[in-house]
């Protein structure tokens, strides 16, 4: 296969490669919105009848915990050993993203604390589509747990051995086989079996992102995550080693974006050919390069570093940490040849589930804060509510919200009468 080869000067073409605006499919999102309202009014019953459809549902709609661990069992040793390993690190890095309590008084008799409380109960999105993922329960269970959240429920329309042995190293407290909007329906509403949750985390199909954005103004999630991307800027890497980083996050999807910027034209012409060796001869990867790939020839490594601000990718490798400094817009960033970005798809620790689609200009990925409640306990005394108080009214009195004026000052009425008594 090819990859297309595009001078950064023709506007136009470099423009259409990075515009990952998500398409709406209207018919789509009717058929979603469809879904999601039955299930939010039938409950269990249409819940299960969309599961029998389009999950091939046979047999109990909850995994019980002797099913799962009597699965667990048959996973290979090898196998069970590298769930251990990459459980660990997410562990140690989601203990280490817990927001921090804390009380400060910002004026004489005013405190503020912040308080940081667990969720009480969330769903995890497992996909069960092309190939098994129990590397993205992991992703959203861990978090979860090292959060305190009491109740973990997880969502797989095919879970596999992999997968429940997964969810038993992340401490998941119940875990159903369905997938689709109407799994995600059930979790932000709840039906009589499926408990309603706080906050629907993990990434899934066009199916699952758009009940997502559907249930999102009741129910909290994460983010949008679309289809997968990987941004790579270098001017002296390793060209079968960047190859196979592009093919790698192609796999994913055949609407996965896999790009290179560089200034080197040797080494954009000697990653096509990598490309062309290294890319199966079939499957996403190969779709995903020819429609949605490209190499960037830019005239500079400060245009190619511009060009990847400009996208905002989920995954951005580059060469040093000088470059690494500059990419502030990205879900995460792999610096150096030897920090292969699937390594960060399983075993680093830091999440893989990471905004997609631009949004990675304004968040990061997936992280123990985003199953927190971080809030705030106020105390004033009387003398921090006289040093207070005036310019508050003031404030008030000059937005024209005069209640708000008298409920500080008739405190302060208050205790002046008092003093002169």
């Amino acid at each position: 296969m090819t990859i297309r080869i595009i001078d950064s000067t023709s506007s136009r073409a470099v423009a259409a490669l990075l515009d990952r605006r998500p398409g709406r499919d209207p018919l789509l999102q009717r058929r979603v919105a469809s879904i999601v309202d039955r299930v939010r009014r039938d409950g269990d019953r249409a819940l299960l009848s969309f599961a029998r459809k389009f999950d091939g549902l046979d047999g109990p709609i909850e995994i019980s915990r002797k099913s799962i661990e009597e699965s667990a069992g048959h996973v290979p040793l090898e196998v069970r050993r590298a769930i251990q390993i990459a459980a660990r690190n997410i562990r140690r890095v989601a203990d280490k993203q817990r927001p921090r309590q804390w009380t400060f008084s910002p004026a004489p008799g005013v405190r503020i604390s912040q308080r940081v409380l667990p969720l009480d109960r969330v769903g995890c999105y497992v996909p069960g589509g092309r190939y098994p993922l129990p590397s993205s329960l992991l992703m959203t269970a861990l978090p979860a747990r090292a959060a305190g959240v009491a109740e973990i429920v997880a969502v797989c329309p095919k879970p596999d051995a992999t997968v429940l042995y997964a969810a038993l190293e992340a401490g998941v407290t119940r875990l159903f086989r369905i997938g689709g909007a109407h799994a995600i329906a059930a979790l932000a509403y709840g039906t009589s079996t499926i408990p309603r949750v706080d906050r629907i985390v993990g990434p899934g199909n066009a199916y699952v992102a758009a009940a997502k954005a559907y249930v999102a103004q009741e129910c909290a999630i994460d983010f949008f995550a679309g289809p997968s991307e990987i941004a790579v800027v270098s001017s002296s890497g390793n060209a079968s080693w960047i190859a196979a980083d592009l093919i790698a996050q192609a796999e994913h999807d055949p609407q996965a974006r896999a790009i290179l910027f560089t200034p080197s034209k040797r080494l954009a012409e000697a990653v096509a050919r990598a490309i062309r060796e290294q890319c199966p001869t079939d499957g996403p990867a190969r779709q995903s390069l020819a429609t949605s790939g490209g190499i960037v020839l830019t005239r500079s490594l400060e245009e190619a570093v511009s060009l990847m601000q400009r996208l905002a990718p989920e995954h951005a490798v580059c060469d040093s940490d000088a470059v690494a400094s500059r990419l502030t817009r990205a879900g995460t960033v792999f610096v150096g040849s030897y920090s292969a970005q699937a390594s960060g798809d399983y075993v680093t620790g830091s999440n893989h589930v990471l905004p997609t689609a631009g949004a990675a200009a304004a968040r990061g990925g997936l992280s123990t804060a985003d199953f927190v409640r971080v809030s705030t306990v106020q105390r004033i005394t009387p003398d921090g509510l006289r040093r207070i108080g005036p310019p508050g009214i003031a404030l008030a009195e000059a937005e024209g919200l005069k209640a708000h004026a008298n409920s500080l000052r008739i405190r302060l009425a208050r205790m002046r009468e008092s003093r002169r008594r």
